[in-house]
């Protein structure tokens, strides 16, 4: 159980650190990136309608997942508070908005990667799910980290210390999750899952889908986002 943790930890850490790269030495189109954020917009949303949620029901703890759930979106806006407090007062200096990036960043890798572990925790089959939904989430955040990195006037070889020092902490905390996790009970399990399904519905709403809105909109990207999420639904169905 533990190599096959590994294994999926490496996968959404090596696409960030690979997909950062290659941004960075030759960036995307602007109507490419549209596309992605999409697509990962509704592959996560996907899996917390179709994986997460209904497991959450089926337990019927409700104080428990008021907790977690109320924990969670607490946690997010009071880091986008703080952020955007940093970025207000130090936003003249220059490449302030790539270090504003880099603290979401940060914040979001130590967030997916205790999602995993706690995927994991809860059930091989949405551990699984969950690996290749962040992976292809991680995919289009290190595409928008990589971009701005670019444009703040970070060369490429620190951008790529940053990739392996986010890839190497994706995979830390998911193990150090999956390990810690393991044996919880469904009450405290059923909190963390919760704390998830919070983080993960505001990446949606408040990063992913943010981001993609910035760019020049076309209808085959917003078309992008129902794929990624009918795509998993299926996937749901015969993992």
């Amino acid at each position: 159980m533990v190599l096959k943790i590994l294994l999926f930890s490496l996968l959404p850490a090596i696409v960030l650190i690979s997909t950062g790269m290659i941004a960075a030495y030759k960036s995307p189109s602007e109507n490419l990136r549209g596309a992605i954020l999409h697509f990962a917009a509704g592959v996560v949303f996907s899996i917390v309608a179709v994986e997460l949620l209904p497991g959450i029901i089926e337990k019927h703890l409700p104080l428990e997942v008021l907790l977690g759930f109320g924990s969670g979106i607490g946690l997010m806006f009071l880091i986008e508070k703080l952020t955007k407090q940093n970025l207000s007062v130090k936003g003249t200096l220059e490449g302030e908005a790539a270090r504003g990036f880099l603290i979401t960043m940060g914040v979001d890798i130590v967030i997916d990667g205790l999602l995993l572990g706690i995927g994991f925790a809860a059930g091989e089959e949405q551990g699984i799910l969950l690996a290749v939904a962040l992976t292809i989430e991680i995919m289009a955040l290190a595409l928008a980290l990589a971009a701005q990195l670019t444009a703040d006037g970070y060369t490429k070889q620190r951008i790529t210390k940053l990739l392996l020092l986010f890839g190497g902490l994706f995979l830390v905390v998911a193990i150090a999750g999956a390990t810690l996790f393991g044996n919880l009970s469904d009450e405290l399990l059923e909190t963390l899952l919760s704390f998830g399904l919070a983080a993960l519905l505001y990446l949606v709403t408040e990063e992913l889908l943010v981001e993609a809105h910035e760019l020049k909109e076309k209808s085959y990207m917003t078309l992008s986002f129902f794929v990624g999420f009918i795509l998993f639904v299926i996937i749901g169905m015969y993992v």
